[in-house]
């Protein structure tokens, strides 16, 4: 589904990122790991065209995702706040979201069922615009938002930050629950390698931009990438 071919960034001489190839086919929830400044979310935004590549390209069913709209149709993502409409409440930048994508009122409440345990009556009939709710519900706003047009590709960044310890089983649980439904390609990144391991078949770990091990997740993986951290 996504193809990187010779992707690099760089910041002036700085190179943030380098990737000479790498596939990640559809239906795989892949995980991605590093410590702070190893390259994850330009890498992220890279795939998302937030950004452009000093060099190379991502493509996505082969179409450079630089040269090409369709691949938003079917892409739901949140990297941080930014991403958000913070001015709006919470309902009003959901309905913004179903007019845009031309879902019914019908979907907006079926959407609103399937993601009420996960809101735990914190987000929705509150009054408050989403500027005001506390990081934690923010975030929520933003996961249910990229899967409100049950995409068919996800990307997420560190999505269980700022989450507590329930929400974060919730999360856990919607995630395996859309893998096992509709085949979602997941890209995941996190800093919280229990987390990742449990809801990711595949692990890349980067460092200072590199890819330094792309492993399928086993039993053992945990333990591997606690001792790869720990040295």
């Amino acid at each position: 589904m996504i193809d990187v071919k010779d992707l690099s960034k760089a910041y002036h001489e700085n190179v943030v990122l380098n990737i000479p190839a790498l596939n990640i086919p559809k239906g795989e929830s892949f995980g991605l790991v590093g410590n702070n400044g190893a390259g994850k979310t330009t890498f992220f935004r890279l795939i998302l065209d937030l950004i452009r590549p000093t060099s190379g390209a991502v493509y996505i069913h082969s179409e450079n995702v630089m040269g090409s709209i369709e691949w938003k149709r079917f892409t739901g993502s949140y990297l941080d706040e930014g991403f958000l409409i913070d001015f709006l409440s919470p309902e009003e930048y959901f309905e913004f979201l179903a007019d845009i994508n031309g879902l019914s009122k019908g979907d907006v409440k079926e959407f609103y069922d399937t993601f009420e345990e996960f809101f735990n009556n914190e987000v929705l009939g509150k009054k408050k615009f989403i500027r005001e709710l506390s990081s934690g519900n923010q975030k929520k706003v933003g996961i249910a938002a990229a899967l409100m047009t049950k995409p068919e590709l996800l990307i997420l960044d560190e999505p269980f930050n700022s989450l507590d310890p329930t929400t974060q089983i919730r999360l856990k649980n919607i995630l395996k629950k859309i893998q096992e439904d509709r085949n979602v390609t997941a890209l995941i990144s996190s800093h919280d390698l229990i987390h990742v391991t449990e809801v990711c078949e595949r692990i890349v770990v980067l460092e200072a931009g590199d890819i330094v091990h792309d492993i399928k997740t086993t039993s053992s993986t945990l333990k591997d990438l606690e001792k790869y951290f720990s040295v």
